[in-house]
């Protein structure tokens, strides 16, 4: 009798062991900040102004952004400790950031962004990859994962990131929140690590259409108008035929969506493969060439190939120097981007953006006359498991999310209904 007690104490004690065991475990595997952040700070906005005054628009909101732009006395890591190790600490802080704070919030840290913010699933190697608070199996999307995470999780109201091909709009799909990418140009890029000079563009994420409207006043300067209903809305019906989303959830939800909110007289249906094809002769030529060994036919394919081209290009001409030098560990996906063989001739770079320009041209045309676009990009599927991100739905992703760059008109990512109740 006193031997089965002994073994019953002893399987007790074993298994509260066990159960302490896998607790601290999950407790080091699932960081309490979801590894969002790279450093927390504190920036605090001015006074509020004296009445009759009306108080600064972003008061009591506080906010995280891409650890990337230019924070004065703080080494921005860039997504890899080789960058902070060899820079120096930033003179100034970049006007945007500046901006937000005058407005009256305040910026709690900066946060984790994929290996020289070149990825677009969120994944770090040297910092590990930020959990997706929606999906916590999936990747939360990158380039500026952790800006996205820190949203979802309701760490702060709002965050900035980087969009060069989807930066912004993909993590903002892949963890249920709002993500905003405005027109080129149109926030200022100075203060700020830089990937692709000709594709930067300064966006921002937030739950809430309110806060996200009131970062855009801010940032883009705009004064308040009265909202108006759009006179047309293009749906790109092929680009929906690119997702593992069956139409029944995915376009035919978009269509029901709309009709209920503005009719059905606005929705104007499309094929954007053969536009692309009928407005750009210079991508019929283009499409002659094979690309790592493979024709490359289709004319999103072969756009997502020319800008990735340039991405490329520019990045190695603002960087390639440091890569050769540090020769820094990257994770392999960015590795093979990055430390590739890439000669390319000042003729090849010069059709690359010929082709550019006319694609611009022809999307300009088609949205001529219109105040609304119904973003191709909205519905892309939730994020795929780790460790990776597939190579079909890599190049889905950029093939959609490059014509949408290349318009040059805002973008705004809404999260799918599934994700939203996830």
């Amino acid at each position: 009798m006193g031997s089965q007690s002994a073994n019953v104490w002893v399987l007790l004690g074993l298994g509260i062991a066990g159960i302490l065991l896998l607790t601290r475990k999950l407790k080091h595997s699932v960081r309490h900040d979801l590894g969002a952040f790279i450093h927390k700070l504190h920036l605090l906005p001015p006074p509020q102004p004296a009445p009759p005054k009306a108080p600064h628009p972003l008061t009591a909101l506080t906010f995280a952004l891409s650890d990337l732009f230019d924070i004065e006395g703080h080494v921005s890591t860039f997504g890899h400790p080789d960058w902070a190790r060899t820079h120096e600490a930033a003179s100034s802080t970049s006007p945007v950031v500046s901006a937000l704070v005058e407005a009256g919030a305040t910026c709690l840290g900066t946060t984790l962004v994929d290996d020289l913010a070149y990825g677009i699933s969120g994944e770090n190697k040297h910092y590990g990859t930020p959990t997706n608070p929606s999906v916590p199996s999936r990747v939360p999307g990158g380039s500026s994962s952790g800006a996205a995470v820190a949203v979802a999780a309701n760490f702060v109201d709002f965050s900035l990131g980087i969009d060069t091909v989807g930066g912004v709009r993909v993590p903002a799909g892949f963890c249920g929140i709002l993500g905003f990418r405005p027109s080129y140009g149109a926030v200022s890029h100075m203060g700020i690590i830089p990937i692709s000079t000709s594709l930067d563009t300064v966006g921002w994420f937030a739950k809430d259409p309110h806060v996200l409207c009131l970062v855009g006043h801010v940032l883009l300067q705009a004064p308040f108008v009265t909202q108006r209903n759009p006179r047309q809305i293009i749906v790109a019906d092929d680009c929906f035929q690119h997702l593992n989303v069956p139409v029944e959830r995915s376009l035919q939800v978009v269509i029901k969506a709309t009709e209920k909110l503005f009719g059905r007289q606005v929705l104007k249906h499309i094929n954007l493969e053969d536009y692309l094809s009928a407005k750009v002769p210079s991508l019929k030529e283009h499409s002659g060439h094979k690309t790592n060994g493979e024709l490359k036919s289709s004319s999103l394919g072969l756009l997502a190939n020319i800008v990735q081209f340039l991405q490329r290009h520019e990045f190695k001409l603002k960087h390639g120097e440091w890569i050769n030098t540090v020769n820094p560990d990257l994770h392999p996906v960015v590795s093979a981007q990055l430390h590739g063989k890439f000669e390319v001739s000042d003729d090849e770079i010069e059709k690359s953006k010929s082709i550019r320009s006319d694609i611009r041209a022809a999307l300009n045309m088609l949205l001529k006359n219109h105040n609304f676009q119904e973003e191709m990009k909205n519905l892309l599927e939730s994020s795929p498991h780790r460790p990776a991100l597939r190579d079909s739905n890599n190049a889905r992703t950029n093939g959609l999310d490059s014509a949408l760059h290349l318009c040059r008109e805002p973008h705004r990512c809404e999260p799918h209904r599934e994700q939203r109740q996830a």
